[in-house]
């Protein structure tokens, strides 16, 4: 019988937000430990939580994304636990009604993720051991990251893989960039997850962070729950810790219920209501999103699938795909885009929102390969250099003497040249060796530097070899 397995995501994603979620101190700065801090984000008594706004809407937002059903009222609770990462001892979050209730994120056509909850709560401090976890003499606590604004997403139990839980963080980190309401080179996003092989008891995987971990420690755990199972042994519902370096869990303690956390509404946070109006205004906000992109792109710019995937997985490239098919033809903006411009982009490890980027200028590039006023090969060079540093595309081209070799005599007589000095190539070709043609044609292209059409070159050696 088919093993089944169960894999559900609490996520816990910081909002992009100036400050912290009950005080004013900000969440980006100084990294010197406990320098970006305050009475409330290190628990003195006597200090008093202010609700940041921003927060508010940022959290209803990807709530509304996510189909959620909005409770019409925000309540806080405190978490009670003894940890030094949280010095007043409970932990400010939602427990009884969270902000978003169900909801669901569509991974593709045929799977769909449904959500449980997405509340607000704060980032508790961050601990520094001294090499492995388990054997630390002692462990250092930095209350800069205490009270950062985050949302818990918690999934339902549907993924069945490491892979579809890595595709799934994939899907959450393109719509929040959607909504700008995270950013990946500042925010901190992490998971606990949830797995096991039935009838293994669920076993909870605590703090892993980045996609790659997620899958191995996902892999890792179902290959020992595999040996346990085969084995014969017992075991009980636990938590465990992943090991990054060792690439293994390891048992942290027995799995503890809500209930033990003694949850109680909070008492110095007045109810916040969320109003209709409120809603109805975020609704409005909100952008059209990855997968309204993809079947726009397909339906209305017929664009190919998989290209259409790539580029909507992206804000910046989508935008900039739908302004530039409206100067010249769509799939071949696509083309440049999907391609072209993401290898530079890679390659240079930046994503367009990071650059200054001439979107005009970009467009002139693609309507000279339209009109086939500089080759391909060209058109690659010059936006090499274009991301670097923007500047005239058109004045470049004309400056440096690189429009397309169009004149036909003057290719032939590079043709001719290419077979003379090329014997064993043009004896190879003669043999019915069609790779031969392909070097003849790159000879010539070099000595056109670049600046004739790989067609009409083609077309001209068949000509002269036959």
């Amino acid at each position: 019988m088919a093993e089944k397995i169960l894999i559900g995501l609490e996520i816990h994603v910081q909002l992009d937000t100036a400050t912290k979620l009950f005080c004013s101190c900000p969440t980006q700065g100084s990294d010197e430990p406990n320098s970006r801090t305050c009475p409330t984000c290190i628990g003195m008594p006597g200090s008093k939580p202010v609700l940041n706004k921003k927060a508010v809407e940022h959290a209803l937002k990807l709530c509304l994304a996510a189909n959620c059903k909005i409770s019409p009222e925000l309540i806080f609770s405190r978490k009670s636990y003894f940890y030094p990462d949280m010095s007043k001892n409970y932990q400010i979050t939602q427990y009884e009604i969270p902000l978003g209730d169900k909801g669901q994120i569509i991974l593709d056509k045929s799977k769909t993720i449904n959500l449980i909850r997405i509340h607000m709560e704060e980032d508790p401090a961050s601990l520094a051991h001294i090499g492995n976890m388990e054997k630390s003499p002692y462990v250092l606590v930095d209350y800069n990251r205490s009270g950062n604004p985050l949302v818990e997403i918690v999934t339902e139990p549907d993924m069945h893989s490491a892979e579809e839980a890595r595709a799934f963080m994939k899907k959450l980190i393109t719509l929040l960039e959607y909504l700008e309401i995270f950013d990946i080179n500042k925010c901190i996003i992490k998971a606990d997850v949830n797995v096991n092989i039935k009838p293994y008891p669920r076993v909870e995987i605590k703090n892993v962070t980045g996609f790659k971990e997620i899958q191995k420690a996902i892999e890792y755990e179902l290959s020992r729950q595999r040996e346990e199972l085969k084995e014969g042994k017992k075991s009980k519902q636990h938590t465990r810790s992943w090991d990054s370096e060792k690439q293994i869990t390891s048992m942290l303690r027995e799995k503890e219920t809500e209930e033990e956390y003694g949850y109680i509404i909070d008492p110095d946070l007045t109810i916040t209501q969320i109003t209709d109006e409120m809603i109805k205004s975020t609704k409005e906000s909100l952008p059209e999103l990855a997968e309204e992109k993809l079947n726009k792109f397909m339906d209305t710019l017929n664009i190919a699938e998989d290209t259409a995937k790539v580029i909507s997985t992206d804000k910046a490239l989508s935008e900039l795909l739908e302004k530039a098919s409206k100067k010249v033809p769509a799939d071949l903006a696509a083309k440049w885009i999907r391609r072209e411009l993401n290898r530079v982009l890679n390659y240079n490890k930046k994503k367009l929102k990071d650059i200054d980027f001439d979107e005009e200028n970009f467009f002139k590039l693609l309507k000279l390969i339209e009109k086939k006023t500089i080759t391909d090969t060209t058109a690659q060079k010059i936006l090499e250099s274009f991301i670097v540093k923007p500047f005239d595309i058109e004045k470049y081209v004309k400056d440096n003497n690189l429009g397309a070799v169009s004149d036909s005599g003057s290719i032939e007589k590079f043709c001719q040249e290419a077979i003379k000095e090329n014997p064993d190539a043009v004896n190879d070709f003669k043999s019915g060796n069609e790779k031969a043609l392909h070097f003849l044609t790159g000879q010539v292209m070099r000595k056109t530097k670049g600046q004739a059409t790989p067609n009409e070159v083609n077309g001209i050696l068949k000509k002269l070899l036959n």
